[in-house]
């Protein structure tokens, strides 16, 4: 449901203890060289490791020391560190679902305006910007890093054997909306019972809901109203039909029932933000190069995923922090890890740049990635996330695996993932 960047616990665990030995005192690198150490903490792979080798280039008096670990380890653990007051690296990395609940503690975190960040505002698209700010202005929690606009992979020699158009363009006129890609479903299962359409229902849901503008949480007063958003319904209600069929390989992103499901071509579809490219790639293996394509989703787009650079106050140096946290969303670098690791700008100048539109990706059919993505940035609605949000999004994923189970129906599901995220709020 929520956005798992590849995790590869085994780098993690050994860029975790690269981060304690080179850790010094006092802020220093520990190697008596007087250099400033900024230790990163992020969430799998942000595409940074090249950049921090030109920073400090740039910066000699800098060292910069990346700390990884896996998306719920690494929130659930800031707001510990938070908590207690220490801990916390000089950056940190929040994912959106999670900026709401962090803005409630900004207490904790170094005002970016009292660095000059508002400066940097048109930087971003405007709605990136809002999300990294309290609801004044006056308080700068993040600076923002990509964004996960939305598109739809698919199979090309799957479709074939459905009998359904294989050319991007042709594929995309099959589904204007979320109840055509539903009746695409029942085509192609009826023509290929050995496969199915989509890899779950939770990634169906999730891409339907993040075209509306709220989804679990009002955008004037952050109450619950998950309950009687039509919006919200109406993403379970074709999500749960299309998992009640059997239309799904019923595999959670990342798994490795998900990675042998993506290798064996178990699933014909699946919305894809920028970053998903790689983590298909890396599960498919050569053996699947040039079977994927990609297209627009139903609706155009919609976002997925997106991050935000924070300086918690327990650091010495905040202000080099800063300095590293302010490089590292440039446009430049943006437009650099894009091009490197598909990890999508959320500066215009960056995904409007003619290299970033002009890239094309061999193992997705050459399909025009930036121009896709770029297009699907520029019609994006974003969605408000609750404070809260963390804790009742994954009540309708549970739901909806319990529809794809057979133990309940939509409707059964859809009345208990309401009463728990009651529950959960209260």
């Amino acid at each position: 449901m929520r956005r798992r960047r590849s995790r590869w616990l085994a780098v993690a665990a050994l860029a975790s203890a690269v981060s304690v030995a080179l850790a010094g005192c006092a802020g220093t690198d520990g190697s008596g060289s007087g250099k400033i150490e900024i230790k990163v903490a992020t969430f799998g792979e942000f595409g940074y490791e090249p950049l921090f080798k030109e920073y400090e280039a740039q910066h000699p008096n800098i060292h910069l020391v990346s700390q990884v670990a896996d998306f719920e380890a690494h929130h659930k653990g800031l707001a510990t560190q938070l908590a207690g007051g220490k801990g916390a690296a000089d950056v940190v990395a929040v994912e959106e679902q999670y900026m709401p609940q962090f803005l409630q503690s900004r207490d904790k975190f170094v005002n970016l305006a009292d660095f000059g960040a508002k400066d940097l505002q048109n930087q971003w698209a405007p709605w990136k910007w809002e999300q990294g700010v309290s609801k004044d202005g006056s308080f700068v929690l993040g600076l923002g890093t990509d964004m996960g606009s939305l598109a739809m992979c698919y199979r090309r020699d799957l479709f074939a054997r459905a009998g359904l158009p294989t050319e991007r363009t042709e594929v995309a006129k099959l589904w204007p909306t979320w109840e055509d890609f539903a009746r695409v479903a029942d085509r192609f299962s009826a023509a290929v019972p050995d496969a199915k359409f989509a890899d779950s229902a939770g990634t169906i849901y999730t891409a339907i809901f993040n075209q509306s503008e709220e989804n679990f949480f009002s955008k004037a007063d952050d109450s619950l109203i998950a309950d009687r958003n039509p919006n919200l319904r109406r993403a379970f209600d074709i999500a749960a039909s299309i998992g009640a069929k059997g239309q799904t390989a019923r595999v959670t992103s990342y798994t490795q029932g998900w990675n042998v499901a993506v290798k064996q071509g178990s699933f014909a579809v699946m919305n894809c933000p920028a970053w998903m490219l790689e983590q298909i790639r890396e599960a498919g293996g050569d053996g699947n190069k040039g079977k994927w394509d990609l297209t627009t989703v139903p609706g155009n787009s919609g976002n997925q995923g997106g991050s935000y650079l924070t300086v918690p106050k327990q650091g010495a140096h905040p202000k080099e922090a800063y300095e590293v946290a302010k490089w590292l969303t440039a446009p430049e670098q943006q437009k650099k890890i894009f091009l490197q690791s598909g990890i999508l700008p959320s500066t215009p100048a960056a995904y409007q740049d003619p290299e970033v539109i002009g890239k094309t990706d061999p193992y997705f059919s050459d399909a025009p990635v930036g121009q896709i993505y770029a297009s699907s940035a520029d019609s994006l609605r974003p969605n408000y996330r609750g404070a809260k949000d963390s804790v009742v999004r994954p009540k309708f994923g549970q739901a909806l695996g319990r529809v794809e189970d057979g133990k309940q129906s939509a409707d059964q599901a859809w009345a208990e993932a309401v009463q728990q995220a009651r529950d959960a709020v209260r």
